[in-house]
């Protein structure tokens, strides 16, 4: 009879402890995409796969940057499993930095090349395009700008704006022209934007903000900023610029994830992965204030925004401009920070 407890008792205790550890099923992201937006895509996920999801937010004032150092300062004891980075250079820093491990989500098949790592460190989804947000009130229509280089104009001398270029899509979009334009010309951009007197905001929100509010003429920001002001009717209009037959193309950039060397939970990180890669989660991006751009095949086109079916987009090499990111911030810097 003692015999009989005893297994039963064992049988309970392995059965109590196996079900404890299939409870206690978790992930943990960091996040840069604002919360408002990723969170109920987390709930989502939990509801469906029982997986719980405990996530870290960026700050407006560092963008993905704060989010990258704390990945790298605890590379020694890893706590974060899924980088979800919403541009993509510090994704690829972070790679490059040995700080990321391969996966393979059943769903990444179904982007273009352009938008996953040949070796699975990451992969992109859900993208915004730069663009420049425009103060109806204050610019004609024949006056629109057309290109990234009319923020130099000097008929908008002090009245045109850019976020502060060492964080987010606005330090990903510089490190991205040095790439399509070439340093000396990227350079010689950068400077005709100081000697115009260009506003620099803390972030691209800033930059929509000051447009919609006529403290700015008009102002590089992402599509995502610009559509709210627009949505909350503001008296903005959006232009895609470069995107004229011929042009450099509109730069989008996509959200990316990826898995953290030494992740915790790996399989938990595969399946968050693959879950933020599938067309649902494309169209409650899509669908929602921000305004993503789908880039799955099977996601149907976002009918506010315009993507890169619909303009000429810039054909950026993405690793060669993570590889002058460095090079464009000591240029940033020198102009902007000191």
């Amino acid at each position: 009879m003692k015999k009989l407890l005893f297994v039963l008792s064992f049988v309970l205790v392995a059965w109590s402890c196996g079900d404890e550890k299939q409870a206690a099923r978790e992930v943990v992201v960091y996040t840069a995409l604002d919360r408002d937006f990723s969170e109920p895509i987390f709930r989502e996920f939990t509801a469906k796969t029982g997986i719980r999801v405990r996530a870290k937010y960026d700050a407006e004032s560092t963008k993905t940057v704060g989010l990258a150092n704390a990945i790298r300062n605890e590379k020694n004891r890893p706590r974060c499993d899924v980088f979800w980075n919403n541009e993509i250079l510090n994704t690829l820093l972070l790679k490059a930095e040995g700080l990321l491990q391969p996966c393979a989500p059943a769903e990444a098949e179904n982007y273009a090349a352009k938008y996953r790592d040949p070796d699975g460190y990451w992969y992109g989804f859900a993208a915004r395009a730069r663009v420049i947000i425009v103060n109806t009130d204050l610019v004609e229509k024949e006056d629109y700008p057309e290109s990234i280089h009319d923020l130099a104009d000097e008929r908008f001398r002090g009245k045109t704006g850019i976020a502060k270029p060492l964080f987010g899509t606005t330090a990903s979009h510089v490190a991205c022209l040095f790439v399509l334009l070439g340093e000396k010309r990227a350079e010689e951009y950068l400077r005709s934007l100081k000697r115009n007197d260009v506003q620099v905001h803390g972030g691209n929100k800033g930059c929509a903000l000051a447009v919609s509010s006529g403290r700015n003429a008009f102002a590089l920001t992402d599509t995502d900023d610009a559509i709210i002001e627009r949505d909350a009717g503001k008296p903005v209009d959006i232009v895609y610029p470069d995107s004229h037959e011929g042009g450099m193309g509109t730069v989008f950039l996509p959200n990316t994830v990826a898995v953290v060397k030494g992740a915790p939970h790996p399989d938990e990180a595969l399946a968050l992965i693959n879950y933020l890669l599938s067309p649902e989660v494309e169209k409650t991006l899509a669908e929602g204030p921000s305004a993503q751009i789908p880039l799955h095949r099977a996601s149907p086109p976002n009918p506010r925004v315009k993507g890169p079916r619909d303009v000429v987009a810039a054909d950026v090499d993405f690793d060669a401009a993570a590889a002058e990111f460095q090079k464009a911030r000591r240029v940033v810097t020198e102009l902007f920070l000191k």
